[in-house]
């Protein structure tokens, strides 16, 4: 029987790999992802689906949430960390990741216009978060390999030598993240929609 023309054709539904990566609870999980998720609950208030997922693999939860324990205790500063993390998470297109970081700038009352760049991919108004978002790029455009005038360039807005392998640290724990929400189809978390 043809479709009445009025009625919209049947749009087929695309699996994803979620259906793969339920989420867990500390009841659910494997017994060495447990403690890590009683931990993210305590520290967030709520378990969010990203944790919930990435338990299936007790290892890599436990080593996301070390790796970003170690960059919170870096020498850059909260918004200059977000700074890198959003940028990350926005190339990555991982959109959990982007809606839990603008959250976090939000709260550190970073101005909008930051906000809405970073999430842009777009220059950002302020020239050293701007520094930082461009060395981000360049170290992984380059693969580590940062041309010298990109590193001049990043130090000459009062950065260090170790502040520039930091961000390589936080890169790392951030690409790990984003590549494992998105493969795990991890989905924004309600009180996070407002930031999505």
């Amino acid at each position: 029987m043809p479709t009445p023309a009025h009625a919209s054709p049947a749009v087929p539904t695309v699996p994803t790999t979620g259906a793969y990566f339920p989420d867990l609870t500390p009841d659910t999980a494997p017994a060495d992802a447990r403690r890590q998720l009683d931990q993210v609950t305590r520290h967030l208030g709520y378990l969010p689906s990203a944790a919930a997922r990435l338990a299936h693999a007790p290892q890599l939860l436990d080593g996301f949430l070390k790796l970003t324990a170690m960059f919170d205790r870096t020498e850059l500063d909260p918004v200059v960390r977000e700074t890198v993390i959003l940028t990350i998470a926005a190339r990555n297109g991982c959109h959990v990741c982007v809606a839990m970081h603008t959250a976090t700038l939000t709260g550190l009352a970073a101005a909008p216009e930051l906000i809405a760049a970073l999430r842009a991919q777009q220059p950002l108004p302020d020239a050293r978060l701007e520094a930082v978002r461009a060395f981000v790029h360049s170290v992984l455009d380059h693969t580590g390999a940062v041309p010298e005038p990109d590193l001049a360039a990043f130090l000459g807005h009062g950065f260090t030598p170790r502040n520039a392998l930091e961000i390589v640290l936080g890169i790392g724990a951030y690409t790990l993240s984003t590549f494992a929400n998105r493969l795990t189809d991890a989905p924004v978390d309600p009180r996070l929609a407002p930031y999505a």
